[in-house]
């Protein structure tokens, strides 16, 4: 038999080129089931990941970036699914609703951006990386680990950040009292205190260069998405 892949020949049940089955089983509940563990990485667990991002995240990601990357969920997929968790329980409670108010996104393209970022907070997360990445990597720089390994780092950071944000969420939901400024300032800690530990947990320069380039990298975020939302709205008014 030929595989219908690569049309290699094939003599077993599986193509010895590319590893394609000769013969596709139809889809079922147990081919739906695989695929969500697969995407979730259930085989090893989402909630093992979370642990050790949470008692080890230096030596994790580490290990991750240069040993071993089965052992935790795939970085994209692990700040989106986390995203999506606080999404979820912030849109349940309501909770930024009485931080934010709905109708500014109305008034100026600077409200749509902002408005559009608490919306897809998976994706504003990961833009978000991309400039604290610049700056980790101008404070780093002599570590050696290339841009693209530190957006890695704050894929993982960033995600228990979210997580720390859903727990706060939750509690003001539950509790009615406001702490979503207390989620922040334990969120900017822990992610100051990861990226630390990952570089050099032994050296307390190292914890104060992670929150300098965190905050640096969410301040001009913040600068950008201004400067172009005026941009945009002088362009439009003239």
């Amino acid at each position: 038999m030929n595989c219908k892949n690569c049309n290699a020949e094939a003599t077993q049940n599986y193509c010895p080129e590319c590893g394609q089955p000769m013969s596709l089983k139809r889809i079922d509940r147990h081919y739906i089931t695989h695929e969500i563990e697969h995407v979730l990485h259930f085989e090893r667990g989402i909630l093992y990941t979370i642990r050790e991002l949470i008692t080890r995240p230096g030596e994790n990601i580490k290990q991750f970036l240069l040993e071993n990357r089965s052992r935790l969920v795939k970085p994209i997929i692990f700040i989106i699914i986390t995203s999506l968790i606080y999404s979820f329980v912030n849109h349940f409670f309501h909770i930024e609703d009485g931080y934010l108010k709905p109708d500014e996104s109305s008034t100026s393209t600077v409200g749509v951006i902002f408005k559009w970022s608490q919306n897809h907070y998976g994706y504003a997360n990961i833009i978000e990386g991309v400039f604290i990445a610049i700056w980790t990597k101008i404070f780093f720089r002599k570590y050696g680990y290339n841009f693209f390994e530190i957006l890695i780092l704050l894929c993982f950071v960033t995600g228990i950040g979210m997580l720390i944000f859903t727990v706060f969420a939750l509690l003001e939901g539950l509790t009615k009292i406001n702490l979503l400024q207390i989620a922040t300032i334990a969120s900017l800690a822990y992610c100051s205190w990861a990226i630390g530990q990952f570089f050099d947990k032994n050296k307390p320069m190292s914890y104060v260069k992670a929150f300098a380039a965190y905050l640096l990298g969410m301040i001009t975020l913040v600068i950008l998405a201004i400067v172009i939302g005026i941009l945009i709205d002088t362009l439009i008014k003239h």
